[in-house]
């Protein structure tokens, strides 16, 4: 059996129609899987508009939610692992900003809810307060590919925090994927970065998938997806326009490097500790 899973990033250009939105992805997942991808990822928050005004109109509940069924076909149609980016979720009388993940049979394996929401406030660039919109996640979630990979999740603002990707890398994870939003300020600045930083610290494949850069739209993507190998180099990378790009997760390529740079075992954890909740996934 090969140690190289191909993997599919779309970079989505979505518009205020959620069905219209539906549809675009559906039909670059099709395309993705009819090259050759075994694991394909959508960006955050693409079946609506990304802002805290629209979060509510737009949301829907999972499994039961129109954007959830479509993915889930998708998956079975096209016999593929497929997450589903991120969109927004209402669960009673709370909103999250939800990732969906399904198997080749349109399976639902689980969910996760972005844990870190975006407040920030640059003056004169930009300010934005997820928080008055959404509820924060409490779980990580990690999932199993033919019982070989082993991928995490994570959305966009939880990026900035390395404990986090440290907990991904304690499960033993291979790739560690963070649909994301990064905007025209940070993005240039930090995105690229970031992803190459949680790569090597963590000596496993990291995935930015942004959706596309809209000039027109309230909040501006940075876009720029990008796949990044354990040894921190950029394996594939796109631009601000919607585009697919691909890479291989190779084990072998990650044991090797794991090995020559022994760093994740030789940690110092009697001086600190890193610790998770009983109850995460």
């Amino acid at each position: 059996m090969t140690s190289k899973l191909k993997v599919a990033l779309i970079q989505f250009l979505g518009s205020t129609s959620k069905q219209q939105n539906i549809k675009r992805a559906c039909d670059l997942i099709r395309q993705a899987a009819s090259n050759g991808a075994r694991l394909i990822v959508l960006p955050e928050i693409w079946n609506s508009p990304y802002g805290v005004k629209y979060f509510a109109q737009y949301a829907e509940s999972i499994p039961n939610g129109e954007t959830v069924e479509a993915l889930s076909a998708c998956a079975r149609q096209a016999n593929i692992y497929l997450v589903g980016g991120s969109i927004p979720e209402r669960e009673g009388d709370k909103l999250y900003n939800t990732s969906t993940i399904f198997d080749p049979n349109g399976e639902l394996l689980g969910k996760f809810r972005k844990i870190h929401l975006f407040d920030i406030d640059i003056p004169g660039k930009i300010t934005f307060k997820e928080s008055d919109a959404l509820a924060p996640g409490q779980q990580l979630f990690t999932f199993d590919i033919d019982q070989k990979y082993r991928v995490g999740l994570a959305i966009c603002y939880d990026l900035r925090f390395p404990l986090l990707a440290s907990l991904y890398s304690s499960r033993q994870c291979h790739l560690l994927l963070y649909p994301g939003a990064f905007n025209m300020t940070t993005g240039p600045a930090h995105w690229e970065l970031l992803l190459r930083a949680r790569a090597l610290d963590n000596q496993m494949y990291v995935a930015g998938v942004s959706p596309a850069h809209d000039d027109q739209a309230d909040y501006k993507s940075w876009g720029h997806t990008t796949l990044v190998d354990p040894w921190g180099t950029v394996v594939s990378k796109c631009e601000l326009n919607e585009e697919i790009i691909y890479g291989d997760i190779d084990v072998e390529h990650l044991n090797t490097i794991r090995k020559q740079l022994p760093y994740l075992s030789q940690q110092r954890i009697d001086i600190y500790t890193l610790s998770e909740k009983k109850n995460d996934n």
